[in-house]
């Protein structure tokens, strides 16, 4: 695991949570609850990516399949 996606993971959290604060400020809370789900969204992708490389790497360790 390589310590970038972490630091990635961090900035896409912060950016959500300005933006949204923006957002709420400006009485746009549908919008800012977009926001939210979007970067939501990003980070489980970075996740998910990450645990299929585990997997991945489990599976060839134990030579399954």
């Amino acid at each position: 695991m390589d310590i970038s996606i972490i630091f990635r993971i961090a900035a896409v959290g912060i950016i959500v949570t300005i933006i949204c604060q923006i957002l709420k400020k400006s009485d746009r809370d549908d919008i800012a609850t977009i926001v939210s789900l979007v970067g939501l969204i990003i980070v489980l992708a970075t996740v998910i990516s990450m645990i299929t490389d585990l997997f991945e790497q489990v599976r060839e360790l134990f030579e399954l399949f």
